[in-house]
């Protein structure tokens, strides 16, 4: 078997650039540009990350000529080198297909998933949050515990726990913040699968014990078994990734409601024990109901971000995900502790919870992802994501042009924010996507972008074909190896092409996916 010193890829490779410091204005959000170049870029073998690139690359001729000033041998075609001096040297060379439009991105982060909700996607029907819980999610989360076997995975854990995996890299999703089960070896295994598959993560044991709240046949005994359970749990994830490169743990007490004040506070004590604090991940203000439901079992808190503020929760590597009826308060408190945002459009239209004013909180400082929230929103695309937040932006803006709650400070009379300041745009969305998610999983400076020693975690997408045919509109990119759903006329800058792309491409545009310079995801065709 031959060892790679390299792999180069060459073709386009698109990205959105960190934005620079400059303060935001009323009536201009800051600037997404997409970075669009054509060139060569390599990773490292050994260690998976990008060390170098070159935007001189124009042609095959050009690659070919820094394939020699480089010092490196290109993959013979048969696969042959007997000149053991040269293996260090021999590269991999890996093209986006011009012919295809495409393009090299980095890949998407899904900052709030429930793996084993997965079977329930799409059958969300006319619940509410509360309604649902009860009707869909809690039964089908108990079943991946095992009564005659409760150290054993029950089949269903291996079924649907493999299939959302693959799923979510055939989406491009390079790393997922996993809500798993209560049950101790089913989210063992979700973990151990996420590694065997190479797919970055973050995997959390779900906390849940009031019994007021929590089902009988579905909840922790008590604080002290939640507690004991979840260090037995990220134990299991630090004897499987000791160094914490690819899988990582993630305390996860499921939302205020489903907990005791008790526990969530041995929770926060035991995220705080840990060198470096261990993260958390939790459900806040999704719904008025649930807001109002806080209210009633904490009435010594201030509000809803307080209860997890009083038990040590709100941290710096905090992930709060929904966030659509935050006070203004709530807002201020959760920037003072540096937690973040994960932003589910899908699932907050499809359960009926609100429009999340994701502007808001970037004007506050809060860092900003996007969640599929799998099964709330029904598609495991961080694509549908951003498509759902784009449109959601929308919303928000009519609403407060219409309902002229835009006006600073109240005052009247006052200069009022632009309703367009509000919308996101398809360049911010994948912004969220990809540098907002990796803000919020606290791997800002590691993966996101493509810059010099950030992993290679990126995927390679194909938009399609030229449209060809006669004026009957028959031809183009229907049907077999590299089918799309997007027209592509030849007349289209990169910009639109990329718009097309997040408006109407899906996992048939996704050729390939890597992790950490891994192929973990790839199309035979």
């Amino acid at each position: 078997m031959l060892s790679y010193a390299y792999t180069v890829y060459y073709g386009t490779f698109i990205h959105l650039p960190r934005l620079p410091d400059e303060p935001a204005t009323l009536t201009s959000p800051p600037k997404h540009r997409l970075s669009i170049n054509h060139g060569a870029l390599w990773v490292s073998q050994a260690e998976g990350k990008i060390e170098g690139f070159d935007w001189e690359v124009k042609n095959e001729h050009g690659l070919k000529k820094f394939i020699e000033k480089m010092g490196w041998k290109a993959e013979d075609k048969k696969g042959e080198d007997s000149d053991k001096d040269e293996v260090r040297k021999l590269v991999r060379i890996v093209k986006a297909r011009k012919e295809r439009n495409g393009f090299f991105f980095p890949g998407f982060i899904d900052t709030h998933i429930h793996a084993p909700q997965y079977p329930n996607s799409g059958i969300f029907g006319s619940s509410t949050l509360l309604d649902w819980l009860e009707t869909y999610t809690f039964p089908m989360e108990s079943s991946f515990g095992n009564k005659d076997s409760p150290i054993i995975p029950p089949p269903t854990a291996h079924t649907v726990y493999n299939r959302v995996v693959a799923r979510t890299l055939s989406h491009g999703t390079t790393c997922a913040a996993y809500y798993a089960t209560i049950h101790v070896p089913a989210t063992n295994l979700l973990a151990n699968i996420c590694h065997t598959r190479g797919q970055r993560a973050l995997v959390g044991r779900v906390c849940m014990d009031d019994p007021t709240i929590c089902p009988s046949y579905y909840r922790d005994d008590c604080a002290a078994s939640s507690l004991s359970a979840t260090k037995e749990s990220i134990a299991h994830i630090h004897a499987l990734d000791p160094s914490q490169t690819l899988i990582r743990p993630i305390i996860t007490p499921r939302f205020a409601p489903s907990c005791t004040h008790t526990s969530l506070s041995q929770l926060g004590a035991l995220a705080a024990s840990t060198s470096p604090p261990t993260a958390i991940q939790t459900h806040i203000s999704e719904n008025v109901n649930e807001v109002a439901l806080v209210a009633e079992l904490f009435p010594d808190s201030k509000s809803y971000a307080d209860v997890y503020d009083s038990a040590g929760l709100l941290t710096p590597r905090t992930i709060l995900a929904h966030a659509v009826h935050l006070s203004p308060d709530e807002r201020a408190l959760i920037a003072k502790r540096s937690s973040a945002v994960s932003h589910c459009p899908a699932s907050n239209s499809a359960l009926g919870s609100g429009f999340c004013p994701v502007r808001q909180l970037l004007d506050d400082g809060i860092a900003v992802g996007l969640g599929t929230d799998v099964s709330g929103g029904w598609s495991p695309s961080v694509l549908e994501a951003v498509r759902q937040a784009c449109l959601v932006s929308r919303h928000v803006a009519f609403r407060d042009e219409n309902e002229k709650k835009d006006v600073i400070n109240g005052e009247a009379g006052a200069e009022r924010k632009s309703p367009n300041r509000e919308k996101i745009s398809v360049e911010e969305g994948l912004y969220l996507a990809t540098r907002g998610g990796a803000g919020v999983v606290g791997m800002q400076d590691a993966i996101g972008g493509f810059e010099v020693e950030m992993w290679w975690d990126a995927q390679m997408v194909e938009i399609g074909g030229l449209v060809e045919g006669n004026d009957s509109g028959e031809g183009g990119d229907e049907g077999g190896c590299g089918s799309s759903n997007v027209d592509v006329f030849g007349w289209e800058s990169w910009e639109e092409k990329i718009a097309k792309w997040v408006w109407g491409g899906d996992d048939r545009n996704v050729r390939a996916v890597w992790v950490a310079g891994r192929l973990v995801h790839g199309r035979d065709c």
